[in-house]
């Protein structure tokens, strides 16, 4: 017997619950998009402002990579044939070498920590993402909730800059740790505020610009450091804590009074009337009332009334589908994280010039930003990232397997695994965002930020106990990012879909989404 057809495709079912859906209520985001899909100079500006933030964040990230670094030494008495070069100057007297450069130019010769314990040595380094660690799960949703993510970004990076400058004056490694602790302890949401303010701030048509621009200030800032290290070299360590503090703090009172809130986050706790200002102050030829607001995200007033300093982080915990992202992008993030610093934190073990190598590492960071819109917009999330992760790991791996026999092929090979660690990276941080709702992406983001700094705790100390066999470190790298790239298969694709607001509506959009695949 012949089958009848369906009365209606499975393409106009789609449209149809999609028109229905759009009958019921007016998307904010759609209705923000609306006004913001041009990129006029008020948006420019606040974006350059709030990516600032991030240049200084990579300064205080990779400045462990010259105030710790085990300086340069020579043999004194060249009478004695027990000195080389290559011998362990911790089995010779202090008669026999000495350092090139004054004790006071890093903290090792400073405190005389050459000798000492592999964890004492990689402690403060680690002790600076520990407290990044925490700091993420301890801020995070103070974004989403009622502080907000201007003043959080302003408190955090002041706060990280203030105790930059106080480490300057530390009398010991136990207080300068400490210190390094509670810097990376305010740091911690300062990469997620600047990526979601960007984001919320600019349109879909200039989010190639928007996620650019933050990530170049993140490898400006490192790659800032050789240079103002190299004319510090012979100078004090507490010089560099001091030249890269000050310019931040001064950022930060700028920072506070010309950036301007999120308008979603603002319309989410019900301001609509300052979002309108601060809409109308970007997009000054469009005339926006707070009833259009209103009236678009009416309908989802009830979540926003509930809204507290724990009501994020306990929607991502009590829906199934959120803790599963949320597990497998924090699983992405620690391998890929751990290769990413690894390759700039362990860069001086390679023997290699480290002013030299750290600006190589640091440069060819930049490609990999500038390759990201098109990467984003030619190729789907999912693929981009298992390519560059596999071969990032790939490349490590490599560097593991030909050892020091060959420093120039090994060399190559950490900054490619460097340049696609990079571009793992950058493609999983726009990613995420994409992947949760305005009332919990802080919160998200943040979590997943601090799966990255999970990795970079381990790595000082990997580095420290492998000084005489660094090949060792960088095959547990690899190993890790490979193992980590495919929970990716537990993640949706995002590209071409628009952000949501809300839970309930994420909810909607993946059950129509995967209804029509």
């Amino acid at each position: 017997m012949a089958t009848s057809a369906p009365l209606i495709s499975k393409s106009q079912l789609s449209s149809g619950i999609e028109t229905l859906d759009h009958q019921e209520r007016h998307s904010l985001d759609d209705t923000i998009e609306k006004y913001i899909e041009g990129f006029g100079p008020a948006q420019y500006l606040q974006v350059i402002l709030v990516s600032l933030a991030f240049l200084f964040d990579g300064q205080q990230t990779f400045i462990s990579d010259f105030s710790d670094a085990v300086p340069s030494w020579h043999c004194t008495d060249f009478s004695n044939q027990t000195c080389y070069s290559s011998s362990n100057f911790c089995n010779l007297s202090n008669s026999e070498w000495a350092w090139d450069e004054p004790a006071s130019s890093s903290i090792v010769s400073d405190w005389a920590l050459e000798c000492g314990s592999s964890v004492i040595v990689g402690l403060p380094a680690s002790s600076y993402f520990v407290g990044s660690l925490i700091g993420g799960f301890t801020l995070a949703t103070l974004a989403d909730s009622w502080l907000g993510r201007k003043k959080l970004l302003f408190l955090t990076c002041l706060g990280m800059s203030t105790v930059a400058l106080i480490t300057a004056f530390s009398t010991n490694v136990w207080m300068y740790s400490g210190l390094r602790f509670v810097s990376g302890l305010f740091r911690a949401s300062i990469g997620t505020c600047v990526v979601v303010m960007s984001t919320e701030m600019a349109g879909k048509k200039s989010g190639g610009f928007v996620r650019v621009v933050g990530f170049l200030f993140f490898a400006l800032g490192a790659l800032s450091l050789p240079l103002i290290a190299y004319l510090n070299r012979g100078s004090p360590w507490r010089y560099l804590y001091i030249y890269t503090s000050i310019p931040a703090i001064v950022y930060c009172i700028i920072a506070y009074f010309f950036v301007s809130e999120s308008p979603r986050w603002l319309c989410m706790r019900g301001r609509e009337a300052e979002a309108v200002a601060i809409l109308n102050k970007m997009v000054p030829t469009k005339n926006i009332s707070s009833s259009i607001l209103k009236s678009a995200y009416k309908p989802l007033d009830h979540e926003q009334s509930n809204l507290d300093i724990y009501s994020s982080m306990k929607s991502l915990l009590e829906r199934r589908w959120a803790l599963k992202r949320l597990l497998a992008a924090m699983t992405l993030g620690f391998g890929v994280g751990m290769v990413y610093y690894g390759m700039f934190l362990g860069v001086g073990s390679l023997g290699f010039n480290i002013y030299l190598s750290v600006t190589l590492t640091a440069s060819l960071t930049i490609p990999s930003i500038l390759l990201l819109p098109y990467v984003m917009e030619r190729f789907n999330r999912r693929s981009s990232v298992v390519a560059f992760g596999i071969a990032s790991g790939v490349c490590s791996i490599v560097c593991a397997i030909i050892g020091e026999e060959l420093k120039t092929v090994q060399i190559i090979m950490s900054l490619a695994s460097a340049f696609c660690s990079c571009a793992a990276l950058n493609v999983l941080q726009i990613y995420t965002t994409e992947l949760f709702p305005t009332c919990v992406r802080i919160s998200a983001t943040s979590m997943f930020r601090q799966a990255i700094n999970f990795g970079p705790i381990l790595v000082p100390l990997l580095v420290s106990a492998a000084r005489r066999n660094n090949s060792v470190v960088y095959g547990v790298f690899g190993s890790v990012e490979i193992s980590c790239i495919f929970f990716v298969i537990f993640l949706p694709e995002t590209r071409g879909l628009s952000l949501s607001n809300a839970m309930d509506e994420q909810e909607k959009k993946d059950n129509t989404n995967a209804y029509v695949s």
